[in-house]
């Protein structure tokens, strides 16, 4: 039995703006993907609501190509940093990530997380009670 998972967006790694490369970058309502390789695929994914920060990066070469890194920042222990590079129009893919990020949050209830804090790294925010000492 296959599941089909519906995706928001999918694009490749380009190499001068063409999409020859066996990276495959995908986005669901939940999670991003990762998939690399040809014969050995290697498989990753984020769920949306870890994601703590998204950057975009444009080299000179890259503008003129037209395409872009996005960088994902998240709490997944696995994959704390997802690296989209070389993807077409960098800027629409960030806000498009940002967008689905805000929703998953929200359907989680997870607003919450933008005043706790997480100094040491474990994942869980810490307690209010030990920064107010």
């Amino acid at each position: 039995m296959a599941i089909h998972i519906l995706y928001l967006w999918k694009d490749r790694k380009r190499f001068f703006g063409l999409p020859l490369s066996f990276t495959r970058y995908c986005l669901s309502e939940d999670r991003l993907f990762i998939s690399e390789g040809f014969f050995n695929i290697k498989d990753d994914e984020v769920l949306l609501y870890r994601v703590r920060d998204i950057d975009t990066e444009r080299t000179l070469g890259q503008r003129i190509f037209g395409v872009g890194t996005v960088t994902v920042f998240s709490s997944d222990k696995t994959m704390p940093n997802m690296v989209l590079k070389n993807v077409k129009d960098p800027i629409m893919v960030k806000e498009l990530i940002h967008s689905q990020v805000e929703e998953a949050k929200t359907k989680r209830r997870m607003r919450f997380g933008e005043i706790m804090t997480d100094a040491n790294g474990d994942g869980e925010p810490d307690d209010m009670d030990d920064d107010m000492e």
